[in-house]
């Protein structure tokens, strides 16, 4: 369906099972959507907070307090005061300041998730274990947030990110203080798993982006903050490879055993030290903390099975799941895999390996804002369409690349693939997330998580390849299943967005505002989003839409079934 379709009437079709009773004749034109304008208005999926809500739904009549009289950045009254703009040098409350704990929150959850990578290699010559008990302890690194990743989307939903956030970076920096304590394949596998749990930070750290940032913008906030906290993962090769593991092993006269048991204390004090900012110094909305606001009666309370059923139910967040199995689960495999390849298949220390690795973390330096700033670009150019044509695109090339490292055989070539591999795997992470705000906005939280679960589910899977098989053969079968992931861009089809062939249907409520924004957003170039369409359902709840391309006809039927 084309939102910016002429639209002359609404017609039925005849002989329908609707006609009648049924399916009711609308005129929608040009000139009725400006007068139901201001009337059918969307909001954001946490209320309108111009005025307190009693508890049957309506208004009250005190006014509300707001924490904020106003903001030192540019708002959007119309989208809850979100931020039309990103100012990277400041830290004020409350956009800038949730932007920057939201990137560093998930930069110290990778710090101290993968801190022990890079020194697997001296783990496990110390306690004596085979290459599968390595690999089965990084399975369990990845397992260990999946569950969390689900349950903490629609979480955000209800309680909003900050505390949530605060929560599970205390709880992993826990067990990453008590590394070295370590003494059998299955205590690093329980601990690594309790550990992973950190991982899940990215949901909370893509719901606070979204919350704080308008459409136009909100593509490349979520892929700068999810690149600059996955570069952790590029940090912690060198910070805890390259160098404080050299520097603890002077420390204690060249004892390896010691300076490894003992250099995963620096991450996890980063961990506690970040928790209590995140709760103590940060906001969970323009508007103030959902706590609060709830207790104000100025936002609805959230049920979170509601959220995780309708998030589950939706097939697009499925196909969007295993696209980020392909992008994201392919960079949490190569943090675990890279230095032991480099230093199997090249002959090098444990220094240099974990050196060389952490180039592929250091692309999110760029790499992924990259890939959602071009998302955003293409959306306005081409609406979802575009977003949808980059995201196969980068799929495609993604795997390509691992197609060519695998056949790798000198050292300089391989670190050269390395660099476009990682560059495209970090964009097409960001793509996706350039498309997930539009799936269900009134839900993101859940969407989110669910995706983001499915890249430790991919993780999972990929580490599997790596335990049983050899290296190339793994990186073969892995470069295979990312670019048939990419076809499945063709799949995706979003209520009253352009698809690749398939446009989106949605209900007649959706038709009209979309079409409403679209006159409004027109003036700046942009494509109108799925935001300002998808939270009003009104007295024609279950009629379904779509445009007839030859009559430009608007069908309208009434879905008994909704």
């Amino acid at each position: 369906m084309s939102p910016n379709a002429n639209m002359q009437g609404v017609g039925v079709e005849q002989g329908s099972e609707y006609e009648g009773d049924h399916v009711e004749k609308l005129d929608v034109t040009a000139a009725s959507i400006e007068e139901i304008d201001e009337e059918t208005r969307a909001v954001e999926p946490y209320g309108d907070f111009s005025t307190p809500m009693t508890d049957d739904g309506g208004s009250s009549s005190e006014p509300c307090q707001l924490k904020f009289e106003s903001y030192p950045i540019k708002t959007d009254p119309e989208q809850n005061d979100k931020a039309s703009e990103i100012r990277i040098c400041s830290f004020a409350r409350p956009h800038m300041r949730a932007f920057h704990f939201a990137w560093w929150s998930y930069h110290v959850a990778f710090l101290m998730w993968f801190s022990i990578s890079p020194l697997l290699t001296e783990v496990q010559e110390s306690l004596d274990l085979t290459t599968e008990q390595i690999w089965s302890s990084s399975i369990s690194a990845v397992t260990g947030t999946i569950v969390m990743r689900f349950i903490l989307g629609p979480f955000c939903d209800k309680f909003g990110p900050r505390i949530p956030m605060g929560i599970i970076l205390a709880a992993s920096a826990i067990p990453t203080g008590m590394t070295g304590l370590v003494n059998t394949a299955t205590g690093l596998t329980i601990l690594r798993f309790f550990i992973g749990i950190g991982g899940s930070t990215f949901v909370m750290a893509q719901y606070w982006t979204s919350t704080m940032f308008t459409k136009e913008w909100v593509g490349t906030a979520n892929a700068t903050v999810g690149g600059w906290g996955n570069l952790g993962g590029g940090i912690t090769q060198v910070m805890i490879g390259s160098i404080l593991f050299p520097l603890f092993r002077t420390i204690y006269n060249g004892d390896r055993e010691k300076a490894w048991r003992t250099v995963c204390i620096f991450p996890a004090l980063l961990g506690l030290g970040t928790a209590y900012g995140v709760i103590r110094f940060t906001d969970d909305s323009p508007r103030g903390n959902y706590s609060k606001l709830k207790k104000q009666q100025q936002m609805k309370s959230v049920s979170v099975w509601e959220s995780i059923r309708r998030g589950t139910l939706n097939f697009n967040t499925w196909l969007l799941f295993v696209q980020y199995a392909c992008c994201f689960g392919v960079e949490i495999t190569m943090n675990n895999a890279a230095a032991l390849y480099f230093k199997d298949e090249f002959g090098l220390s444990t220094e240099s390996a974990a050196a060389i690795a952490s180039i592929f973390g250091w692309m999110n330096l760029f790499a992924r804002g990259l890939g959602g700033f071009c998302s955003d670009v293409a959306n306005r150019r081409f609406g979802m369409k575009g977003r949808l044509c980059w995201q196969s695109f980068v799929l495609l090339m993604e795997g390509t690349m691992v197609l060519i490292f695998a056949q790798s055989t000198s050292l300089v070539a391989a670190i050269a693939v390395l660099v476009f591999f990682s560059i495209f795997v970090q964009a097409a992470e960001g793509s996706t997330y350039g498309i997930v705000p539009y799936v269900n906005p009134p839900i993101t939280g859940s969407i989110s998580g669910i995706i983001g679960a499915g890249g430790n589910v991919g993780a999972m899977a990929f580490s599997f390849c790596f335990r049983q098989l050899s290296a190339k053969s793994a990186f073969t079968i892995m470069g295979g299943i990312i670019v048939v992931s990419s076809i499945l861009s063709i799949f995706v089809v979003i209520p009253n967005q352009s698809g690749l062939i398939w446009n989106g249907r949605g209900t007649i409520d959706d038709l009209v505002l979309t079409e409403t924004a679209s006159k409004e957003e027109s003036e700046q170039g942009t494509e109108p989003s799925s935001e300002s369409s998808s939270h009003n359902k009104g007295q024609h709840e279950g009629s379904v839409v779509e445009i007839d391309e030859e009559s430009n006809q608007l069908e309208v039927s009434r879905d008994e079934s909704l």
